[in-house]
């Protein structure tokens, strides 16, 4: 499987029988969306940021919510959860997805704005490749992404949804996460290409540069 990142909470993820784009955002936020093509698009929250599905190239089946999907031999299960530490009260729903294509199991978790339940957590299963908001504000924050990691011990995480010079609202920098995990800040890579066999032993934090043009 091969992994790009295209900026905010918006990944795709390309496999052997479909590809798979996360959360696709309109420029309102400020940033340019590349418009990639895929098979299946996922929306965690209807925002400008997270649902701009119409962006998508192709004809994509768009998965907007909790339940259980499977499209072109990937499964695809909606985990119920919320944008705040108030059940939603105060930002509405956050859809979690765990992708099984290809052997691996991925987790994004959108705009998850709290530390999962013992329920939720059990539901996302055995995390292989971990998808995790790190920016605060609107999404948990760095102190609780790492306690998610903890909590998930997933093999390969991946920071999203944290500042950049040209959204038009404020995150927390990337590097409070790397703090926060105890590591130092690595370069980040155009693109991760990830088998069953090639997962690593242990937790490892992969960064990725966000893709400007398809």
């Amino acid at each position: 499987m091969e992994i790009d990142w295209f900026g905010h909470a918006c990944f795709r993820l390309r496999g052997k029988e479909a590809t798979v784009i996360t959360d696709p955002y309109s420029k309102e936020i400020g940033l340019a969306f590349a418009r990639p093509r895929g098979d299946i698009v996922t929306v965690s929250h209807d925002h400008p940021g997270h649902s701009f599905a119409q962006g998508v190239k192709g004809e994509p089946k768009v998965i907007a919510g909790p339940g259980e999907y499977e499209i072109k031999n990937v499964f695809v299960t909606g985990v119920p959860g919320a944008h705040d530490k108030k059940n939603g009260k105060d930002r509405g729903a956050n859809t979690v997805y765990v992708i099984d294509m290809d052997g691996l199991t991925i987790c994004h978790l959108g705009d998850l704005g709290h530390v999962p339940n013992q329920t939720q957590a059990e539901a996302f299963g055995n995390v292989n490749i971990l998808l995790i908001p790190v920016g605060g504000v609107s999404t948990i924050n760095a102190g609780e992404a790492a306690e998610i990691v903890s909590m998930l011990e997933p093999q390969i995480v991946i920071p999203m949804h944290y500042a950049h010079t040209d959204l038009k609202f404020k995150l927390d920098p990337v590097a409070k996460f790397f703090k926060e995990m105890g590591i130092k800040s690595s370069d980040a890579v155009a693109s991760l290409k990830v088998t069953k066999d090639s997962l690593p032993k242990e937790t490892q934090v992969v960064l990725l540069e966000p893709k400007q043009k398809e």
